[in-house]
C-alpha cells in the first residue's frame, strides 16, 4: 500500500476510483484486514495494525525511522515533535519531524495524530484539527479548557 488519504485532506478531492478495485471488495486479504482494522479503530477499538502492508521503502531513511517511532506510541499516549526528534538522535529536528508528519502517507495506521507541539497544542493534521482532537479524545486523551492536551501520558 502506498498511501491512505483521509476525508478532509486537501488531496482527497483529487482521488478517483477509476481503474481501482472497489473498497467494498478488495482483492488482497491483507487489504481486507487493513480495512477491517481501520473500521474497528474508528469504532473506538484498540487496533495494532500490521505495517508489513505499507510501502515504507518509498520513504527516506529519516522519514521511515520517524514513522516507525510514531507507530510505537500506544493508544492513549501522546508525544511531542521534539521528544520524537530526541528519541531518533536528532534533538534539533522537531520541525523536521512535524513537517514529515504533515505528509504521513499512512495516517491512522501510523498514528501521527498522537504527536503534539511541546506545549500540548495540537500542531497540524492532514484531515484537520477537529479530526485530530476527536481521535485523541476517542483514545482517552484529555484536553484543557484552552484546547491544549493534558500531558499525562507521554511517550519517549
Amino acid at each position: 500500500m502506498r498511501r491512505i488519504i483521509l476525508p478532509g485532506d486537501p488531496r482527497s478531492s483529487a482521488v478517483t476510483n477509476e481503474g481501482m478495485p472497489s473498497v467494498q471488495e478488495p482483492r488482497e486479504k491483507g487489504i481486507q484486514t487493513l480495512i477491517a482494522g481501520l473500521q474497528s479503530f474508528l469504532a473506538g477499538d484498540d487496533v495494532l495494525f500490521d505495517i508489513d502492508l505499507l510501502d515504507l521503502d518509498r520513504c527516506s531513511s529519516f522519514r521511515r525511522r520517524m514513522l516507525l517511532a510514531e507507530y510505537g506510541i500506544p493508544r492513549g499516549y501522546v508525544s511531542t515533535y521534539g521528544r520524537i526528534a530526541r528519541y531518533l538522535g536528532n534533538p534539533g529536528a522537531a520541525r523536521a519531524v512535524g513537517n514529515a508528519f504533515a505528509v504521513n502517507p499512512f495516517p491512522l495506521v501510523i498514528p501521527c495524530h498522537r504527536a503534539l507541539r511541546s506545549d500540548g497544542r495540537l500542531g497540524g493534521f492532514q484531515a484537520g484539527l477537529d479530526m485530530k482532537r476527536g481521535l485523541l479524545k476517542m483514545e482517552g486523551v484529555r484536553f484543557r479548557e484552552d484546547g491544549r492536551v493534558f500531558m499525562e501520558r507521554v511517550w519517549y
